[in-house]
């Protein structure tokens, strides 16, 4: 994924500005990069649970330590009375966010990387939510998706960390965004209700069921169930995902969480993985409503394959 950019950094801009430019992004490098960046980290957790050995380099500890900071502007940031969805304290949280990420990136790179701050910084300020509409979806999840892949392009990260990128470093964000979530009552960005596959998110789904082929140590048809979900949580992402899932909402799952319910009728988890992933390609890649906040630079560029 490390490549040199034989061009300079610039700010990155919007280029889906209409639904017929959804198809100029679908045959654009960045598509294809980024897709195939979700794709080697699927495979690199196939079958592996979080008890798996990998190491975590002392430059992802530093990128986890900056949602450390932000915790910390959560804390004295007094949230709004009165807002049952939505806290507009959030926006000063963004506020705070975007006022500071520029120095904290400035500080994990080296200072051969430092130009490519400009461009890390827009997916990383995009990837919390809308500090206007006081809301989180997919397309947010693709944003730190896109600055992890960054991250890769310029070097900063080694090819042999995917495992660590998904079981420490995207761990961390879903834990982060959670709590996020919660504190301040995110409404979902362009939920599809009852018939979405999260009201959040969509990619730890993808990498949880990952884990799961060739390991079935639950079958697909199990994970509803209570006992399960409470006996190995902490082990797979797929199972936090629900175990969230169970906390946030009330009622049965096959009425809150239809999308989830028709998956655990799947036979196999190499079906629900792959099913996933061409699910995740129809319902947030190709939506313009996702899509149409996207920005490009000279990392993920619009330029056709």
């Amino acid at each position: 994924m490390s490549e040199t950019i034989d061009h300079g950094y610039f700010k990155p801009l919007r280029k889906v500005k209409a639904p017929t430019d959804v198809q100029l992004w679908l045959k654009s490098k960045a598509y294809s990069d980024i897709l195939g960046f979700i794709t080697a980290l699927n495979s690199s957790v196939k079958g592996k649970s979080y008890k798996f050995s990998y190491e975590v380099c002392e430059r992802m500890q530093t990128v986890a330590a900056i949602f450390q900071f932000i915790k910390e502007d959560m804390d004295i940031i007094p949230l709004e009375k009165d807002q049952r969805f939505g806290n507009k304290a959030f926006r000063v949280l963004g506020e705070k966010i975007m006022e500071k990420s520029e120095n904290w990136i400035k500080n994990l790179l080296p200072e051969e990387m430092q130009g490519a701050v400009i461009e890390l910084k827009s997916y990383f300020d995009e990837s919390f939510g809308s500090f206007i509409r006081v809301d989180y979806g997919t397309g947010h999840e693709i944003n730190f998706i896109a600055f992890c892949c960054c991250l890769y392009k310029i070097g900063y990260f080694s090819p042999n960390e995917y495992v660590s990128t998904i079981f420490f470093l995207f761990r961390e964000y879903l834990n982060l965004m959670r709590k996020i979530q919660r504190w301040y009552n995110l409404e979902p960005a362009g939920s599809h209700g009852v018939w979405g596959l999260d009201d959040y998110q969509f990619l730890p789904f993808i990498f949880g069921s990952s884990q799961f082929v060739s390991n079935p140590i639950i079958s697909p048809n199990e994970f509803v169930e209570p006992v399960m979900v409470a006996k190995h949580h902490e082990d797979y992402m797929f199972l936090e995902c629900i175990k969230f899932i169970n906390e946030v909402k009330t009622g049965p799952f096959a009425e809150h969480s239809n999308q989830l319910w028709s998956i655990s009728g799947v036979a196999t988890w190499t079906k629900v993985n792959s099913g996933l992933i061409k699910m995740y390609k129809a319902e947030v890649l190709a939506k313009f409503p996702v899509i149409q906040h996207f920005v490009f630079g000279s990392m993920l560029a619009f330029d056709p394959v």
